[in-house]
């Protein structure tokens, strides 16, 4: 069975991630699936829209293959790029995508099920919906279109979600607009099969479907989140946190505590270039330089040791400290690529 089932079904195109005991992580072949199918439904007329779900298990999508991308990044590293090429190739097609794409967030949605998420006119979370984007903590950093989407949340959210990787659930999203709609898992395949049938009133049947997720926990935070991650450094939002003496602040610090410092200020940096970009295109292209580099870091490879393969939870991030991770060696990692090695669309 394929890792990825692509079909049409009505009047749509069916993207089903069907890699349960993985939690439908991307590897490079099924990115490449997904962006053959969009290629050819682009000029289907029978293809009026396209959804986006997971075939079985916990899904949506817990993110990227990672212990590939580490074991390339300890080596030359061409085969951890050759992924990230076609997974943002991949994101950008489902950005720039003329049909309505649809997204499923029912379930796990972190790293690279964000990035497939996120660009779909319609994002629709369930009181499953588990969102993040938690790569500080394996050295990386908040990648296909993280830079983009989160630089563009109200306030200084996306400098916190980015920094400390926390937890939204389906009320979250909704409230912060991660998620156009609020479904009850139940009513997911009453949902579908009302869009395969008539694609041209996605809008209506989710608006008629939704219900009410209740209050937004996020939101009990938000005056919190702006006060304290506003700082221009990552060592001036610590200083703030650790000024701090409530318990939430107090809390948000022992997170940052272990997270790598590298990590962090590249995904602070990210965030804020984010804000100024002029396309997503541009986006991707500065994110697949920054990817490039940081997988053949030692952090990535010491995050993973620690996070995923010994599960310690005691990395040994190197440098340990912010202090120890200086201007230059960000401006290093953000520099562009050289020509030929570009990343490009499709």
């Amino acid at each position: 069975m394929s890792d990825v089932l692509t079909l049409t079904e009505g009047r749509t195109g069916r993207i089903r991630l069907n890699r349960p005991r993985a939690l439908h992580a991307l590897n490079t072949d099924m990115c490449a699936a997904m962006l053959d199918a969009l290629t050819a439904w682009r000029t289907d007329a029978a293809v009026e829209a396209v959804l986006i779900d997971h075939a079985e298990g916990r899904g949506f999508c817990a993110g990227g293959d990672i212990r590939m991308i580490a074991a390339s990044g300890a080596g030359d590293g061409a085969e951890a790029r050759a992924f990230f090429r076609v997974e943002y190739q991949l994101d950008h097609a489902l950005f720039t995508y003329a049909k309505p794409v649809v997204a499923f967030m029912d379930g796990i949605t972190m790293g690279g099920g964000v990035g497939i998420a996120m660009p779909a006119k319609f994002r629709v979370a369930t009181e499953n919906t588990k969102f993040a984007m938690p790569e500080t903590g394996i050295g990386l950093f908040p990648d296909v279109g993280g830079g983009w989407y989160l630089s563009r949340l109200p306030g200084h959210l996306g400098e916190y979600i980015a920094l400390t990787g926390a937890r939204l659930d389906g009320a979250d999203c909704l409230a912060l607009g991660l998620a156009t709609h609020y479904l009850p898992a139940e009513k997911l395949d009453r949902a579908k099969a009302e869009i395969a049938a008539d694609p041209q009133a996605i809008a209506a049947t989710l608006d008629a479907l939704s219900e009410s997720p209740g209050a937004a926990g996020i939101l009990e935070h938000r005056a919190d989140i702006d006060r304290l991650f506003a700082g221009d450094t990552l060592e001036e939002i610590l200083a703030a946190l650790a000024a701090d003496p409530g318990l939430w602040a107090q809390e948000q610090l022992a997170i940052l505590a272990t997270k790598s410092p590298q990590a962090c200020k590249v995904s602070l940096y990210l965030v804020r270039q984010g804000r100024h970009m002029p396309s997503f295109e541009d986006e991707m292209r500065q994110e697949f330089a920054v990817a490039s580099r940081v997988v053949q870091r030692p952090d990535f490879a010491e995050g993973v040791r620690a996070v995923i393969v010994d599960k310690d939870n005691a990395p040994r991030w190197q440098p340990a400290t912010p202090e120890g991770v200086t201007d230059h060696v960000i401006d290093q990692i953000f520099a562009p690529l050289p020509a030929e090695d570009e990343w490009a669309p499709a």
